[in-house]
């Protein structure tokens, strides 16, 4: 197994954002192929559920047999916890726009949405997720006990996968990501970007993009730009090469 390997990602898979998905997939599908995961959220914000039987439903299931990784991606996607310390509500508000929806539920609440939406992906594609991804990468303890208790064998965080069974790391990289919310936020991913797409990085990089990145013309340069700098030293592959 090369330990070259270059990630690629699109999170928020929605009926919300289907149009959005479709437009990310084409663009980086012409790097990438179909070696690409889909982060999916089985309701997002709570209006715009992923049922069986619909057509949407249908795409996602024909999206897993083409080869593309299904992870689940919260439930709601959503924040909707009191968070207690101090540094969970500053991680709350300054790391995400209100969506870091398993960085303050307890052990059981998260484990049963985890396992809910599980089964649900199962069912819908006919094949086991390849791991689970919280939103905005934020997990409490809660849902790190949780993990293992739901038998995830997959995770990642900001700056590395790893596997919540046994605790060991699968690959330490950080994410190469876009935030499109203010020019402020935009002019910092586009720096960040240029920066780990031309300094000595890790064998194993990671490259996620989300819905609204698509609306944003100097974002969808730079991901292009960085997906080809990177894809000239790896091979675009999957996650579960990971882990052999």
């Amino acid at each position: 197994m090369s330990r070259r390997l270059l990630l690629a990602s699109v999170h928020d898979v929605s009926p919300r954002f289907e149009s959005e998905v479709d437009a990310l997939l084409a663009r980086l599908g012409t790097v990438a192929g179909e070696k690409i995961a889909l982060l999916a959220v089985p309701d997002h914000w709570g209006s715009a559920p992923i049922l069986s039987g619909t057509p949407f439903a249908t795409r996602l299931r024909r999206w897993a047999e083409a080869g593309n990784e299904i992870f689940l991606h919260g439930w709601f996607h959503q924040d909707r916890s009191a968070h207690d310390s101090a540094a969970a509500r500053f991680r709350a508000k300054h790391m995400t726009a209100g969506e870091g929806e398993f960085l303050g539920l307890d052990r059981a609440e998260a484990e049963r949405r985890i396992r809910d939406g599980k089964a649900l992906l199962e069912d819908v594609t006919g094949k086991p997720i390849a791991g689970f991804i919280a939103p905005a990468w934020l997990y409490g303890e809660g849902a790190h006990a949780a993990l293992r208790n739901a038998g995830i064998v997959m995770a990642e965080d900001h700056w590395k996968v790893w596997s919540p069974q046994t605790g060991q790391v699968l690959a330490r990289s950080p994410v190469v990501t876009w935030a499109t919310r203010t020019p402020a936020r935009l002019r910092s991913s586009l720096w960040a970007a240029k920066a780990l797409r031309t300094v000595p990085m890790p064998g194993v990089m990671r490259l996620a993009v989300h819905p609204p990145d698509i609306r944003s013309a100097p974002a969808m340069a730079s991901v292009e730009k960085t997906l080809r700098a990177l894809a000239k030293t790896r091979r675009c592959g999957s996650y579960a090469e990971l882990a052999g």
